[in-house]
């Protein structure tokens, strides 16, 4: 089940035991709204050190201090940014205060805290306090415990809040699951009950609350000679995949080498390589049930933060776009490197039909850019921008199905990390950019920039040609009127021609403002056509050249009645 936002069901239970003192402190925050989706849950135990005067006073000022500081750190940090700050403050304000006084030296904690954000959970851990995970009726201790093992004393810490100024902390995150349950307790619980017992009863109390209780007192009333703290979390639902949670998803993997064909990677053997780009590769692969997949990754010299990020905003947007004129994403449970697997279709792009000579009718170029604009619509109405529309993007498989590929360049309306995604990469091919998109007052890539692209591809598949020629990168074109397409295919019906004029008009206002606007003018175009627009005046096109023109002729007029003069 996935929702709008997380929901999580929380439940604790502090017993102070035989002990004179509780040492042990733990709390949790649950903010609601933009706070949850930035900040996430964050819930925390600590357990003073052992038998001293101070051990509540740090247990309780660390879990306080970290609750407070978290929420109060920058949106866009990462989460482990976050922790590792506000834990890195609280350590160095404990070792000062501790060696003031005789009083408080020594005076530490150890801390074990996880935030649950969007699908993800991440932890944070310093000594020997622990944190469970229920999944599926499993139980696995996720946390290391920082002790060494003395033959004679009971284990000792060797970390812990405020026992060092140079303090170490075990960072770790993972995917959530609906239903997994979280239990964070301190040694007291865990050393007394064991892994088994404490499974048996996670498994048993459905309700958070009376599974903490019931660890707590289980503990106490099995002989537990400390404090015995247990709070117990579990995922209720889910929200939908954010960029943020497959960023860090990705961002912590490895790149596979330059693979090559024989070869195998997690279970996938490499059966060609389909294409290299300046930052992507692209192979052909064969997964264990023999079945065909692309995978898709970065080239090994492009192993950095901009780099993964990028590849993984792509995933998460071709994940959103379940539609049946895109590639599909495949999940692969067994991804150990960055990279992410899309369905393999036979066929090919239309820029390969170009090239092998195929000769695109009028019934043909409409029928074809129904079928792209109703794949285009379906991204806008996602509030995304495809950035890229051209015939090496547009593919036919062996049935005719037509699918758009490649939204290594899109844009969406995500903002993740204080990082605009949109702004990545390059917005696309130069000879498909919009004019606007060009001089020094240019504005960003959006629907209609692509509904331009789909008009210069239309242009290219009926005529083999460009509406205003072919632009190179670095070129700063001037744009005057677009050549109509009757001038390379004579055979082009009027209202054809008047809806790839309108598609490609140098000003945007002139154009067509949605897909499906674009998309009714080629249903209706033979039935209701549109009037041909009017070809501008010079004087509209190129004030210069004619104000030159004006200029020439009337020097000749000029010339003309000296003649005129002189012979008579």
């Amino acid at each position: 089940m996935t929702t709008a936002t997380l929901q999580a069901s929380l439940g604790y239970s502090s017993l102070t035991g035989p002990r004179p003192r509780n040492e042990d402190f733990c709390g949790a925050v649950t903010p609601e709204g933009p706070e949850l989706d930035s900040k996430g849950i964050l819930a925390v135990v600590a357990d003073g050190v052992g038998g001293h005067a101070n051990g509540r006073e740090a247990s309780e000022y660390t879990v306080r201090g970290l609750l407070s500081d978290y929420y109060a750190t920058p949106d866009t940090w990462a989460v482990n940014k976050a922790l590792d700050t506000v834990i890195s403050a609280l350590n160095r304000w404990l070792v000062s205060h501790a060696a003031r006084t005789r009083e408080t030296a020594g005076m530490a904690t150890t801390l074990t805290a996880i935030v649950l954000r969007g699908r993800r959970y991440y932890l944070a851990h310093v000594g020997d306090s622990r944190i469970y995970r229920l999944r599926a009726g499993k139980l696995e201790q996720l946390s290391t415990d920082h002790v060494w093992e003395h033959p004679e004393l009971k284990n000792v810490l060797s970390r812990a809040v405020g026992l060092d100024a140079h303090l170490s902390v075990d960072y770790a995150d993972g995917e959530l699951e609906a239903g997994d349950v979280f239990a964070l307790m301190s040694d007291g619980v865990w050393g007394q009950l064991g892994d088994r017992k404490i499974a048996d009863i996670l498994c048993a109390e459905s309700a958070p609350q009376d599974a903490a209780a019931r660890l707590a007192m289980s503990a106490e009333d099995s002989g537990s000679q400390d404090n015995c703290t247990a709070l117990v979390m579990r995922i209720d639902a889910l929200p939908a995949d954010k960029l943020r949670d497959n960023i860090a998803r990705l961002h912590r993997l490895p790149l596979p080498p330059r693979l090559k064909p024989g070869q195998t990677l997690d279970g996938l053997t490499v059966e060609a390589v389909l294409h290299e780009s300046i930052a992507t590769l692209l192979y052909r692969v064969r997964d264990s049930h023999g079945h065909a997949r692309v995978l898709k990754t970065l080239r090994p010299e492009h192993d950095d933060a901009e780099s993964a990020a990028a590849l993984a905003h792509e995933e998460w947007l071709a994940r959103r776009v379940n539609d049946a004129y895109f590639p599909q994403v495949i999940a692969h449970p067994e991804r150990s490197h960055l990279y992410y697997l899309m369905s393999w279709h036979d066929g090919a792009t239309l820029k390969a039909r170009l090239d092998n000579g195929h000769r695109f009718g009028s019934g043909e170029i409409a029928d074809l850019g129904e079928r792209i604009l109703k794949g285009v619509a379906g991204l806008h109405r996602l509030s995304i921008v495809h950035r890229d529309i051209k015939p090496d993007n547009l593919h036919l498989d062996a049935e005719g199905r037509l699918r758009i590929l490649d939204l290594g360049v899109a844009a969406s309306d995500a903002q993740v990390e204080g990082q605009k995604f949109g702004e990545i990469n390059n917005p696309g091919t130069p000879t498909y950019m919009a004019p606007e998109l060009y001089g020094p007052k240019t504005i960003a890539a959006n629907e209609q920039t692509d509904l331009y692209a789909v008009g210069v591809t239309l242009y290219e598949l009926l005529t083999r040609k460009y509406p205003y020629g072919e632009i190179e990168p670095f070129q700063n074109p001037k744009f005057g009127d677009p050549v109509p397409p009757t001038r390379y295919r004579p055979d082009t019906p009027e209202w054809l021609e008047a809806v790839l004029l309108k598609a490609v008009a140098r000003d945007p206002k002139a154009r067509f403002e949605t897909a499906e606007e674009f998309l009714l003018a080629l249903e209706r175009g033979a039935r209701r056509p549109l009037a041909v627009p009017r070809r501008s005046p010079l004087m509209e096109r190129d004030p210069q050249m004619g104000l030159k023109l004006l200029a020439l002729g009337s020097v000749v007029i000029n010339i003309l009645l000296v003649y005129l003069l002189m012979v008579r």
